[in-house]
């Protein structure tokens, strides 16, 4: 199989979801939230394994901007200034088919932490 690559990546302002068309008809529409919390960035992943930093408190995180890195990836502007992470074509497409999976481990380690996710404010509307 190609690497994934999309044909549309549309932010849904109102809803707090990208949706991300892949050229294999695939479309995942991700939480901003999720997208947040598993950022590919160092501040979140760590340098190395087992260095990650759990993210708490960003369900009413919202994209601010996109922005094209070459032909392979987008910076994602979030509204509480985390900027660094570059999601390529295949993270995003791994994000959109493990979403259930990576989730639910994401809802695992805050309990684990002792730490309670509110809902988002914006379902609440």
């Amino acid at each position: 199989m190609s690497k994934p690559r999309p044909t549309n990546i549309n932010y849904h302002k109102a809803s707090h979801m990208l949706e991300v068309t892949f050229e294999s008809g695939e479309i995942f529409n991700l939480p901003a939230e999720y997208l947040r919390v598993n950022s590919p960035s160092a501040e979140v992943q760590g340098h190395g394994p087992g260095q990650g930093t759990l993210q708490i408190g960003k369900q009413d995180v919202e994209i601010q901007q996109i922005d094209p890195v070459g032909n392979y990836a987008v910076c994602l502007h979030f509204d509480d200034n985390h900027n660094t992470g570059i999601y390529s074509w295949e993270l995003f497409y791994n994000l959109g088919k493990n979403y259930e999976k990576y989730w639910q481990d994401y809802l695992d380690q805050l309990q684990a932490a002792s730490k309670v996710r509110p809902e988002p404010s914006f379902k609440k509307q």
